[in-house]
């Protein structure tokens, strides 16, 4: 019998991407460095030149910023009991497709509500919509599965 996996939490956030841009242009890179990790720093620069109509520099970083909010509600903390704005990051699988890294305090605390033989998984989207940007996170978590044993391969042997 095989153990279907199990939703540890789920959390979601909309920001209006005005209030970013206002950070942005307020506190610029003391903002940037407080909240955000260096791989979110750096694909949201390289969005800083994009012809889009609207700012996609504060898109990209509200929808990370919304992504972290999201987060410290499915870990059932928000920003407190250890959990900071630069232990959770955006980043994407080899996919494209976007989920967490998490370290200090909120890696601690998805470590503490994973249940044990089971490894979390967190579950992100992101959209935006000028000026609202939004995030949505599951951590679900999954059996982990035994390592298979080699077999041996069979060979003819001589008698």
């Amino acid at each position: 019998m095989t153990m279907s996996g199990t939703i540890l939490g789920i959390g979601n956030d909309l920001i209006d991407i005005r209030r970013v841009e206002k950070s942005l242009e307020r506190f610029g890179q003391r903002f940037i460095d407080r909240i955000f990790t260096d791989v979110e720093q750096a694909k949201s620069e390289r969005r800083a030149g994009s012809a889009a109509k609207n700012n996609a520099r504060a898109s990209t970083y509200a929808k990370r910023f919304a992504a972290k909010e999201a987060c410290s509600k499915a870990l059932g903390t928000g920003f407190r009991d250890g959990v900071f704005w630069r232990d959770m990051g955006v980043v994407n699988l080899p996919s494209g497709q976007p989920t967490m890294r998490l370290t200090g305090g909120a890696l601690a605390r998805l470590e503490a509500i994973t249940p044990p033989g089971m490894r979390a998984k967190i579950h992100v989207t992101l959209t935006d919509e000028y000026p609202m940007a939004e995030a949505f996170v599951v951590i679900s978590a999954e059996p982990i599965q035994p390592e298979m044993p080699e077999t041996p391969t069979e060979t003819a042997t001589p008698e």
